[in-house]
């Protein structure tokens, strides 16, 4: 019977032989995360990939992410390491959808989310991630926004920012809406001087109540360089093991056990292994009009300071 290390020997061999760039998503297990060349939040890890001199790239994440890896990298060949791998949340609109909703708010500038399908970015203005949201809608001509589709995230920026109209749809992620009050109420009675720190995609009363809120790397860097003792994590519970061997002299609690994204939970290491092989995984391809559209609306994003 192989070990988690012999996979991993396996894999870190293949991935050599065959010019291979490991992209991991924070949300990925900790024996992925040792394996992969980059790691960290969705759009960062694709502005890696695009520097990387490995011809081929392998996304362990999920679809949109290694959709955004191939806009930025379209010379390169780009893999999904589970075809199963979604994201509930980048599904919830579709262009025509949006483009009814345009006719609805006329006149308001379409804020797409990262976590979006590259279709849907193709039909947007600019596109933001969780960390660069409040920076680029602030730095936007126009005062009135349309944010999509996460309505718990645009309604943290329009905290941040409420010189400006927003109009929101009832979207967002499906694993940070668990996320209840009465969880931090009950994590801060067991862990009483442990800070909350939540993403943005939390409902408006968890993220009104933490004691941080912020992308997924700002939470890491956030309680790696904090002085407390112990810190509750309201996002993916992956980031609780991460933080505790990033951290060991220091204490980590879920704010919630049910934070569990099963779509990045489909990817194994047979899975990762089958794919530096070239035996697995599945080939990004997008259509010219769809890619054109999506690259425009991210490179509004990078014109914006994103």
């Amino acid at each position: 019977m192989r070990s988690t290390k012999d996979l991993q020997e396996e894999i870190l061999h293949w991935k050599k032989e065959n010019d291979v760039c490991i992209l991991a998503h924070a949300y990925q297990s900790q024996n992925i995360l040792e394996i992969a060349d980059v790691t960290g939040d969705s759009y960062a890890l694709s502005v890696q990939a695009a520097k990387a001199p490995q011809k081929t790239i392998l996304m362990c994440g999920v679809r949109f992410m290694a959709e955004t890896a191939k806009l930025l990298s379209p010379e390169k060949k780009v893999l999904l390491s589970h075809d199963g791998a979604g994201c509930p949340m980048a599904e919830q609109i579709t262009p025509e959808e949006l483009e009814s909703l345009k006719k609805t708010y006329p006149g308001y500038a379409v804020v797409a989310y990262i976590n979006t399908t590259a279709r849907l970015k193709a039909h947007c203005d600019v596109c933001v991630t969780s960390s660069s949201a409040v920076s680029i809608i602030r730095r936007m001509e126009n005062d009135r926004i349309l944010f999509l589709p996460d309505c718990n995230l645009g309604a943290w920026v329009r905290s941040q920012v409420p010189e400006k109209t927003f109009a929101f749809v009832s979207g967002g992620c499906p694993v940070h809406q668990t996320l209840r009050a009465e969880d931090v109420r009950s994590a801060r009675g067991a862990h009483p001087h442990a800070p909350v720190l939540v993403h943005p995609e939390c409902p408006p009363e968890v993220a009104a109540m933490a004691d941080f809120v912020g992308s997924t790397t700002e939470i890491m860097d956030f309680a790696a360089k904090d002085c407390a003792a112990s810190f509750i994590i309201g996002t993916e519970n992956s980031i609780v093991e991460h933080l505790q061997f990033l951290c060991p002299e220091k204490r980590f609690y879920p704010l919630s056990k049910d934070c569990v994204c099963h779509d990045m939970r489909l990817t194994t290491l047979q899975d990762v292994l089958d794919c530096v092989k070239g035996e697995g995984g599945t080939e990004i391809v997008l259509e010219p009009e769809v890619a054109a559209g999506a690259k425009r609306c991210i490179d509004a994003m990078l014109k914006l300071g994103g």
